[in-house]
């Protein structure tokens, strides 16, 4: 499941940099270069895969090694 979870998280977060950097007009070449609609879209989407990352990762406190 964290493998799934981590996978699914960057796959969001790559469109979602793309769609960022189109959006403030740092790639340019695309109907969506400039529009600051992709730019809110591409943060959204940075946001949710960023949560994601931080949950399929965080330590769990009845998951610990000993010794």
């Amino acid at each position: 499941m964290k493998i799934a979870l981590n996978i699914v998280g960057v796959v969001l977060l790559l469109p979602g940099i793309g769609w960022f950097l189109q959006g403030i007009n740092v790639l340019p070449g695309s109907f969506m270069s400039g529009d600051p609609k992709w730019a809110i879209i591409g943060v959204i989407l940075i946001v949710v895969a960023a949560g994601l990352l931080w949950f399929a990762n965080r330590r769990r406190e009845g998951t610990k090694k000993s010794g």
